[in-house]
């Protein structure tokens, strides 16, 4: 009888040996998926955050590949953006106010230029460089460009009223677009890189957008883009000008939507 109360006395304490056992693993189970959680969920924010300073197809394809996405050349549509006279502008207004105003334009614009696929990938001052068919190929990449240019300008119409309700002065822009070959990718070193763009291809549309100006309108095209355009839009031909850096007058062309 002895000997049954023996083992007896010994399985009970195995089963409290296992039970503290489990139990202790599952608070530690319990602990870990709660830092799983943590990290997952500031991962997340990280990400969130980054996105503010990069393209979040570039984030994603930068997760995907191992931090490679190496340069090559790339047929693409540049849209060139700046606001007219912002320069005068701020010298009668304060800093903060130049801030908030800044803030609230590129917001509208990047929004009117993602809702057509594009990306504004570069923000110089008070202008922005947008790219199309850059990140991922894009057959449609011009008449994105186009139609996002045309938001661009109903989204500035919405934005200058809540200008004028603030009695803030409100802003004039004007949108240069050309289409060639670029070479895209990530640029710089291990301490600093950034998505890019280098070829001549941008520095036409940026000085097509400085014609706008000239030609006293909002918009202007290429003969590139022009082309490649269907029905729904109506261009106009513009006078050929010299600009700067180019033997050849470049002939532009307003557009509209019918």
């Amino acid at each position: 009888m002895a000997d049954y109360s023996l083992y007896f006395i010994v399985a009970l304490a195995l089963v409290v040996v296992l039970i503290t056992m489990v139990i202790r693993q599952r608070l530690k189970l319990k602990d870990l998926q709660k830092l799983l959680d943590h990290n997952t969920a500031r991962l997340e924010q990280l990400q969130v955050d980054f996105g503010r300073f990069a393209p979040q197809e570039i984030i994603e394809h930068l997760t995907e590949s191992d931090g490679e996405y190496a340069p090559s050349m790339r047929s693409v549509t540049v849209l060139f953006a700046d606001i007219k006279g912002f320069t005068k502008m701020c010298d009668t207004m304060d800093p903060a106010t130049v801030v908030s105003i800044l803030n609230g334009y590129f917001q509208c614009m990047s929004q009117a230029i993602a809702m057509h696929h594009g990306e504004v990938t570069e923000m110089m001052g008070d202008g922005f460089l947008a790219l199309f068919g850059a990140i991922k190929t894009n057959p449609w990449q011009v008449q994105d460009a186009v139609l996002g240019a045309l938001s661009m300008r109903t989204a500035l119409k919405e934005y200058n009223k809540k200008l004028k309700d603030r009695s803030l002065p409100e802003l004039s822009i004007g949108i240069g677009i050309h289409r060639g070959d670029v070479l895209a990718g990530i640029m710089g070193n291990y301490q600093l890189s950034k998505f890019g763009v280098v070829g001549d291809t941008i520095n036409v549309a940026s000085r097509v957008e400085g014609l706008t100006r000239q030609l006293e309108v909002d918009l202007l095209i290429t003969e590139e883009v022009k082309s490649q355009l269907d029905d729904r839009f109506i261009v106009k031909k513009m006078p050929a000008i010299k600009v700067k850096g180019k033997e050849v007058p470049i002939v532009t062309y307003t557009v509209d939507r019918e």
